[in-house]
């Protein structure tokens, strides 16, 4: 098996075969009512939906590293407050981005990096702050993950967001199941059965607990929904650094 990052490259929806080849979508979902999730970002490439990502501030957005990394931020713009990828929401472009700086691409590892934009968000019941978490997740603890990847494999980048909830799984467990590369402390498992799971076009987007706190950022799984555990940034891992430079 083969790890890989969960991203959609220039609108074009990658394979899970290598980490040159990143995406993901949501497998198995359903629909999100309008303003759900309304801390829920798409981020594009050249005008392209590319990844998902989340508010943090007025002016900052959590996102994988492997979204960003070697990108330019002038070809990026961030779409929040619809669940339509084709309509609606504002548009705001993106200033600049840190990308942690043991950011490992080869194994996907501290997979997390800070985007800036040009011009403040505008809040409001659709476009809220997403909340960060103050303890560490367990196993078997229920989240909910939200995005645009693809609804099947082979299939299509869908149109409105999706959510689905999931279960988490302790690193060890996760290690077990998930035989593509090592799972590490600061990263975090989701499965529940074959047919539900992330796909191309997730990555970068948001897992949240039952409190609404986001406790991963989607980063590298087996595609799509077939069984294996989605591996995720652990945040509460990442508190320090997010801190660091947000601002």
């Amino acid at each position: 098996m083969v790890k890989v990052a969960l991203l959609v490259l220039c609108g074009l929806v990658g394979a899970f075969a290598a980490p040159s080849e990143l995406g993901w979508r949501i497998v198995g979902g359903e629909n999100a009512a309008d303003g759900q999730f309304p801390y829920q970002i798409s981020l594009r490439y050249g005008g392209s939906h590319s990844c998902g990502g989340s508010i943090l501030d007025d002016n900052t957005i959590l996102c994988a590293a492997h979204c960003v990394d070697g990108r330019t931020p002038s070809m990026m713009t961030v779409v929040v407050g619809s669940n339509a990828l084709s309509q609606g929401g504002d548009t705001y472009q993106v200033k600049s981005f840190v990308v942690h700086e043991k950011y490992d691409s080869y194994r996907i590892q501290n997979d997390v990096s800070i985007l800036k934009l040009e011009s403040p968000i505008t809040f409001g019941p659709k476009v809220q702050p997403v909340k960060l978490p103050t303890t560490n997740i367990a196993g078997d603890s229920d989240v909910t993950l939200s995005g645009w990847g693809r609804t099947s494999y082979p299939g299509n980048i869908p149109d409105a967001l999706q959510f689905i909830h999931l279960k988490t799984l302790t690193v060890e467990t996760c290690q077990k199941l998930q035989s593509a590369m090592d799972v590490i402390e600061s990263e975090v498992c989701t499965l529940t059965k074959s047919g539900e799971g992330a796909c191309h076009g997730d990555s970068g987007g948001p897992l949240v607990d039952s409190n609404g706190s986001q406790i991963g950022i989607v980063s590298w799984g087996t595609p799509c929904a077939r069984g294996f555990p989605d591996v995720f940034t652990r945040v509460f891992s990442f508190l320090d650094w997010i801190a660091q430079n947000r601002h």
